[in-house]
């Protein structure tokens, strides 16, 4: 099976938000984690959708997902403390509904940019590989510094890759590393792959597009209309072409 795990446990300080979650804002008129659900609703090899949220959210959230019509979406969770427990949360609730074996793709709530094309493909890798990560090459050098801001090293760019989502597992290999963690009382890993690579998984990367932004702060909001608008009218234009 190929379980979606979503997580949106988090509150938007950079958001500067104080009625609602970043995840719950909206952009062209739809809750940003709605348009993020629907990647994931339509996927053709999505089996089914986990989610953590905020407690005082869960119960919006249902109204949101039958207002939809989110089929897949079979448990909502209550997000943790955390980045990484939120996560966890997640992928606890898939541990014990599925198969161990079954493949994992953990997204942001707020990344309502991936395509159907970048799921399929990290699930075909994550068969083949145990793993996926979502990035895309660096535009910039990446300069690496110690705590007295001396430059230690530079990565080579053309080897440099930014990490962003799905980030994909088998489910009992990321449930293990993050039984792992915890064991270890280390609760503030970054995202997956890091989590992951900290405890010696080997990692495997998938290559998707700038577009797979995260949501974060309010400039977002407007690159993020921008976006939608353009791949609207990238759509409207292949529609018209094929006609």
């Amino acid at each position: 099976m190929n379980i979606a795990v979503i997580f949106a446990g988090g509150v938007g300080k950079r958001m500067g938000l104080t009625d609602r979650p970043k995840q719950f804002m909206k952009i062209v008129e739809k809750p940003i984690i709605i348009h993020t659900l629907e990647w994931f609703e339509k996927n053709k090899d999505i089996d089914y959708i986990v989610i953590s949220v905020l407690k005082s959210w869960i119960e919006p959230l249902k109204q949101m997902i039958k207002d939809y019509n989110l089929t897949k979406v079979t448990a909502i969770v209550e997000g943790g403390e955390t980045g990484q427990m939120s996560i966890f949360n997640g992928i606890k609730k898939a541990y014990e509904m599925y198969p161990k074996d079954s493949v994992v793709l953990i997204h942001d709530g707020v990344r309502p940019f991936v395509t159907d094309e970048l799921i399929s493909e990290n699930i075909f890798v994550t068969r083949k590989h145990r793993s996926a990560i979502s990035c895309v090459f660096a535009t910039e050098t990446f300069l690496i510094v110690d705590d007295e801001k001396t430059v230690c090293s530079i990565p080579e760019r053309n080897s440099s890759l930014i990490a962003k989502a799905p980030q994909c597992f088998i489910l009992e290999d990321i449930y293990e590393g993050h039984l792992k963690a915890q064991g270890i009382l280390k609760y503030d890993f970054i995202d997956s792959c890091t989590l992951m690579n900290y405890f010696g998984y080997p990692l495997h990367v998938t290559m998707t597009d700038y577009d797979n932004i995260k949501i974060t702060t309010p400039k977002d909001i407007a690159l993020a209309e921008s976006i939608y608008k353009r791949r609207k009218e990238e759509k409207v234009g292949k529609e018209n072409v094929q006609e």
